[in-house]
């Protein structure tokens, strides 16, 4: 009986979010085919991720020596009188990583609002003169919103020609939120490219795996082949109006119906959310999902997938299992486990629920993260 009445409230929940789990079937898997490609992933020794923002900062979480892994905690920052920390829906990360004397810094994802990033980021004293690129998983607003308004403020500070490495185009497309009334509401403004050109960015989409930078890489978009399905979240429009949106053409596999061309609001399936990984030592992959939308599972196949390596050192990012009944969270959990990683490490949207079931199936690995929260990774 609780299965069941999980499942119901799940298919209420679809039906007034979106996701692919609606009536109608899901949609054809516009990832599914992407050019296979191997990658020769670039080795470091050290990564270091910090929460620039995440959903919550707990002061009286403790920092901790792992394996490969010290995690330290930041309580009340040193900061002008009535300044602190804050967190809000969303996730934005700065990651700096080493190899021998050369080092890497990244800014991956930028949070919901540009008031809030710009305040952590003084507070956690980030360097952006030092950032080598710019980084965003998909063009969900919690992810992106920061974004426009953080270079707007932060740009003249910055080096020259940027660049902006995207999974691809899906992360220009207007997307909305439905309503329980069954009408739409914008999820925010569409990622303004002709902004970004004058900002002097450099946008770099790829649905292939590409190295970033000389040390990360991205998985590129990520095929669906596991039992995972994407969740419910928000409703995707295709097409380009007044400047803003994504092309439809310009995906590599283009397979768009009449009706996605027409512009017809679809639910979204995210076909080119990809992660940042990096590559540490002989401990394996660090995959940095941010979302996961595509699936962690997919997720972390493809990562395998296009460097060779079977060895998955820690995954850390969101995971998209906030809205998954109990039944769907058991199964992921149980083809997790197979992965044999050293650390799980969740923020964002990947939930209270699957917390608390790793908290029970994987006590050893997991990690509780938070703004503010500084995660260094060692060979």
């Amino acid at each position: 009986m609780p299965s069941m009445l999980n499942r119901r409230r799940f298919l209420q929940r679809s039906a007034v979010l979106g996701g692919s789990l609606l009536i109608g079937g899901i949609p054809p898997n516009r990832a599914a085919n992407t050019v296979p490609v191997r990658i020769d992933a670039p080795v470091i020794d050290e990564l270091t991720v910090r929460e620039i923002t995440d959903n919550t900062h707990d002061i009286f979480l403790r920092g901790a020596e792992l394996p490969g892994l010290v995690v330290r905690r930041t309580g009340f920052p040193e900061a002008p009188q009535g300044k602190t920390l804050e967190s809000e829906w969303g996730l934005a990360l700065y990651l700096e990583s080493r190899k021998d004397k050369e080092s890497r810094r990244y800014l991956l994802d930028f949070g919901f609002t540009p008031d809030v990033y710009a305040n952590n980021l003084e507070l956690l004293k980030i360097d952006v003169a030092r950032v080598d690129a710019l980084i965003i998983s998909h063009g969900h607003f919690d992810h992106v919103g920061g974004l426009l308004g953080f270079l707007e403020g932060y740009r003249a500070r910055m080096r020259k020609a940027l660049p902006l490495y995207t999974g691809g185009e899906d992360d220009f497309c207007s997307r909305f939120n439905r309503n329980s009334d069954g009408s739409f509401a914008n999820f925010g403004t569409p990622l303004d490219r002709r902004k970004l050109k004058t900002l002097d960015i450099e946008t770099v989409l790829s649905e292939v795996p590409i190295i970033m930078e000389g040390h990360a890489f991205t998985t590129g978009a990520v095929p669906r082949t596991s039992i995972e399905q994407v969740l419910p979240n928000t409703w995707v429009q295709y097409g380009v109006r007044d400047g803003l949106g994504c092309d439809a053409n310009a995906y590599m596999n283009h397979h768009f119906t009449a009706e996605e061309l027409a512009g017809k609001l679809m639910p979204d399936q995210h076909w080119h959310e990809h992660a940042t990984c990096f590559r540490l030592g002989d401990r394996g992959l660090v995959v940095i999902s941010s979302c996961g939308h595509a699936g962690i599972i997919n997720t972390l196949r493809r990562a395998q997938e296009v460097t060779g390596i079977d060895k998955i050192y820690a995954l850390v990012g969101g995971f998209h299992l906030a809205p998954a009944p109990d039944d769907y969270l058991a199964k992921v959990m149980a083809e997790l486990k197979k992965f044999e990683l050293e650390h799980v490490m969740p923020m964002h949207c990947s939930g209270q629920n699957f917390i608390d079931l790793a908290k029970r199936e994987i006590p050893e690995k997991l990690v509780l993260c938070g703004t503010g929260t500084s995660f260094t990774f060692t060979a």
